[in-house]
């Protein structure tokens, strides 16, 4: 562990001095990685100096206990603190996810139960906003396919953070949601009070932060230009502003009609677009990699049940980390912490004991 440290330690050093350079800011996204970097390893050297200085204070009581019995009562306490801080380095060591201080794009799909599922995936969305507005970040809505009862079909919604501590940003919290979400609660339309169950689908992409990070030919892509509908298909304008585009060589299809603007439309579809073909390539990357954790809940498959809302129960249960609590109606209000914490917790300790296994 201390080597590894060491080895950090000079690389912070090496960050500071590069970050003191102008010409480092003069390239947006360079600087930004290395804001980042720099971020995560400023917490590594600060614990390591509270673990430094308590290991110190421990070994000071003990010499002074052998000539003094009131140092002795202190040992214990002093014992106890390096404990918890050297466990709280031993976490800080474990390899972070580069994307984690990532904005993200999220994207909420109707499954099955139809108009149902339509109506939590509205009801999703407003828990990710409220969520989101508890951070501190920023939204943005990107595209929407309403249903005739108010729900969402699908929605597209754009999260941002100003974080530069990656463990703070929005990817590290996010990339859990990604899944299939299940209600159990009597709908709207049910008439005999019976419950029914549904499926909400939710995709979660870590944005790309420059355009050039993900190469897109011209040539492979196909776009098409038709009206923008609205809920039972009617037509919401009398121009060509909605867009299709269709990238070739993936087959990613992406649509967008939130906006009146043909041009905004499309800059709003190729953010998405970037952001779906990232993620494709990580995922092939993954595959190919050996190396590739794991231990981690996040899964690529899509279809994978990760939660369950129980509204009569009030009861919200997540099938990966074991975690249930009875308090649906605060988390569907955005109290999402909880939840999420145990994802990252659960994430945590699978991977500390991945790296206890390779040691």
């Amino acid at each position: 562990m201390f080597e590894s440290v060491a080895t950090l330690l000079a690389e912070h050093e090496d960050l500071q001095t590069q970050l003191s350079d102008p010409a480092v800011h003069a390239d947006a996204a360079r600087a930004r990685k290395i804001n980042r970097r720099y971020a995560e390893l400023s917490q590594i050297k600060a614990a390591h100096e509270h673990w430094t200085q308590a290991q110190d204070d421990l070994d000071a009581a003990r010499e002074l206990a052998k000539d003094d019995d009131s140092f002795a009562a202190e040992v214990p306490v002093l014992e106890e603190r390096l404990a918890s801080l050297q466990e709280k380095l031993r976490r800080l060591l474990i390899p972070r996810d580069p994307d984690d201080g990532r904005d993200v794009i999220m994207e909420i799909k109707g499954g099955e139960g139809g108009a149902e599922s339509a109506l939590f995936a509205a009801d999703l969305l407003r828990m990710y906003l409220h969520y989101a507005e508890s951070k501190g970040w920023k939204t943005e809505l990107l595209d929407s396919n309403e249903s005739d009862l108010g729900g969402y079909k699908d929605v597209q919604l754009a999260i941002k953070s100003n974080a530069t501590d990656p463990s703070q940003g929005v990817w590290a919290h996010l990339k859990y949601e990604g899944g299939v979400h299940r209600v159990q609660r009597v709908p709207v339309t049910e008439s005999q009070g019976r419950i029914h169950t549904s499926t909400t689908g939710v995709l979660v992409f870590p944005e790309v932060d420059e355009p050039e990070e993900v190469e897109i030919n011209q040539n492979d892509l196909k776009i098409d230009v038709y009206r923008s509908s609205g809920p039972g298909g009617q037509s919401v304008n009398t121009t060509d502003s909605a867009v299709r585009i269709t990238h070739l060589p993936t087959g990613i299809v992406v649509s967008m009609q939130n906006e009146k603007s043909q041009l905004q439309n499309r800059e709003a579809g190729m953010r998405v677009l970037r952001a779906r073909i990232l993620a494709r390539q990580q995922e092939e990357q993954a595959e190919l990699d050996s190396a590739a954790r794991k231990s981690q809940i996040r899964t690529m498959d899509r279809s994978e049940r990760i939660r369950t809302y129980n509204f009569p129960e009030n009861r919200i249960a997540d099938h990966r980390t074991g975690y249930k609590a009875y308090n649906l109606d605060a988390v569907m209000n955005g109290a999402l912490d909880a939840v999420i914490d145990s994802c990252i917790q659960f994430d945590e300790e699978a991977r500390l004991a991945d790296l206890g296994a390779d040691a």
